[in-house]
């Protein structure tokens, strides 16, 4: 049973939204305000977040940044009465994955929410093979050859990252954002060491079986062709 926390102001909103989705069957816990509800994010690991952008005390914004640079990886829809697209890509920007405009349909935030958490439980429980590599994501191990190979928590989710975009141009930025969240203390260069430390752990040898392809003044893209 996913446990989805839901953090808004309004209390008529926020009953209507808990008790449909106790209805499905999900575990709900709530909050009225954003401290309440960012110490909620940060201390039960919700399985999803719903995220009003207008609170009290700390609006949905700044508790979008801090569970993202917390590395929290859960998926965030943001709840908003703003309609405005410099809005809307501000919250995709600070980590979170859909937006919804009130006043919204339920059963359209119902199947969104249904689609997020069914991506992400076939995403955790997940082994990937590409060349003599696998990854399991829920066992958080990577062999190559049959041999397990240590990578640290950060090169184990650049890794996953990679695989889980296959074939598209990913640019230091959206890396540094997924991966790392908005870190201060972390750049672009930290792309590149990571990068290369993770090429010489999952490619070894003299003949570079190249998975991550760099892409000049763009950033890098990972190419497989075998997965499952």
């Amino acid at each position: 049973m996913e446990t989805i926390l839901i953090v808004e102001d309004d209390p008529t909103m926020l009953r209507g939204l808990k008790d449909n989705f106790e209805y499905k069957g999900y575990t709900v816990v709530t909050a009225d305000d954003g401290e309440k509800g960012l110490d909620t994010a940060l201390n039960i690991g919700p399985d999803l977040i719903l995220l009003d952008i207008m609170l009290p005390k700390i609006n949905g914004y700044e508790i979008c940044r801090l569970v993202r640079k917390e590395e929290i990886d859960v998926p965030i829809i943001m709840l908003t009465a703003k309609g405005e697209e410099s809005d809307i890509v501000l919250g995709l920007n600070l980590g979170a994955d859909d937006y919804v405009t009130k006043p919204f349909s339920i059963r359209e935030l119902l199947a969104r929410v249904e689609a997020f958490l069914r991506r992400r439980r076939d995403e955790q429980n997940r082994v990937y093979k590409f060349g003599d590599v696998e990854l399991d994501t829920m066992g958080r191990t990577v062999t190559v050859g049959g041999e397990e190979v240590a990578l640290s928590p950060k090169e184990f989710d650049l890794l996953v990252y990679f695989v889980q975009r296959p074939g598209r141009a990913l640019t230091r930025d959206q890396i540094l954002n997924g991966v790392w969240g908005y870190d201060n203390f972390v750049n672009s260069r930290t792309v590149d060491r990571f990068v290369t430390t993770l090429r010489a752990k999952i490619e070894p040898g003299e003949q570079n079986t190249g998975y991550i392809h760099t892409i000049r003044a763009i950033g890098y893209k990972f190419e497989f062709t075998e997965a499952c």
